[in-house]
């Protein structure tokens, strides 16, 4: 866990060292981009900084961490050769949700987790590698990288109910202790609040919950400990965030060996300072 983004990207690539480089022929955004043979690939687990979906898209707005992403990405990529490493289911949008490692063993997801400019965002078909993703999103903000020093995308406080309920329908990332948690009728309820009817509830439904029992996880096991969740806020007697896959909660004992192994932003890279508008 926590290797150079440099030379896992070699690891990766050595697992598909038949597949043919493809070159990147455009960059839409800090997470999207287009290769030579026409198919759009959104980089699978990680979200960049992107306008809020309430901005009107041609309003005159600067989102000055959009643009550096953008930016940093088409650095990195446009005019390289890529290669498409692992599954690579195709969304709603008909991309493909895929990890891209460059022809010299860059692996784009975490170079851009790295410089602060992304943060990981998995989904139940798209989960590969979150432990070295995470570790690439804990070096960033530890060390107030780009998006981290932005109140935009701050890490909300999970005991804190009213600002969680601004940024409803929202991602977002929380962080708190758990101070109850219920089982029955095989979902799971984690509620970071003394009332459940106005305070944090992570909801494990019963889907999520085969796959939380496959990762060898106990719901109640995350009782009394700090953890951090990520996913879209939605009011449901108080705010909630509904687990999908269990890469979507941390417990955070273990941060401090993980982010100890994690390299530290290429040489040379910038640090993005700009903060967002709300």
């Amino acid at each position: 866990m926590g290797l150079p983004v440099l030379l896992l990207g070699w690891m990766l690539l050595a697992g598909v060292a038949s597949a043919e480089p493809l070159r990147v022929t455009a960059v839409l955004d800090g997470d999207t981009l287009e290769l030579e043979d026409g198919r759009r690939v959104r980089l699978a687990g990680i979200e960049a900084a992107k306008p809020p979906r309430s901005a009107a898209p041609a309003d005159g707005r600067v989102w000055p961490l959009a643009e550096a992403a953008t930016r940093a990405l088409s650095d990195l990529a446009l005019g390289r050769r890529v290669v498409v490493h692992g599954p690579a289911p195709v969304d709603r949008h008909g991309r493909l949700l895929a990890h891209l490692v460059r022809e010299d063993g860059l692996w784009l997801q975490s170079a851009m987790l790295v410089r602060g400019l992304a943060r990981v965002h998995t989904r139940p078909d798209a989960r590969a590698y979150a432990a070295e993703l995470l570790a690439g999103e804990d070096a960033a903000r530890n060390a107030g990288r780009g998006m981290w020093r932005s109140r935009v995308y701050a890490v909300r406080d999970a005991g804190d109910p009213e600002e969680l309920a601004r940024d409803r329908d929202g991602f977002q990332l929380a962080e708190g202790v758990v101070l109850a948690v219920s089982k029955t009728g095989g979902e799971a309820w984690l509620d970071f609040g003394a009332d459940w009817r106005s305070d944090l509830t992570v909801h494990i439904g019963r889907a999520a919950m085969r796959e939380v029992s496959r990762a060898g996880i106990d719901p109640l096991s995350f009782e009394g400990r700090r953890v951090r969740v990520r996913g879209w806020i939605t009011l449901r007697n108080g705010p909630m965030i509904e687990i999908t896959h269990p890469e979507q909660i941390e417990t955070l004992e273990r941060e401090a060996v993980r982010n100890a192994a994690v390299a530290p932003t290429p040489e040379g890279e910038e640090d993005w300072e700009e903060d967002e508008e709300e």
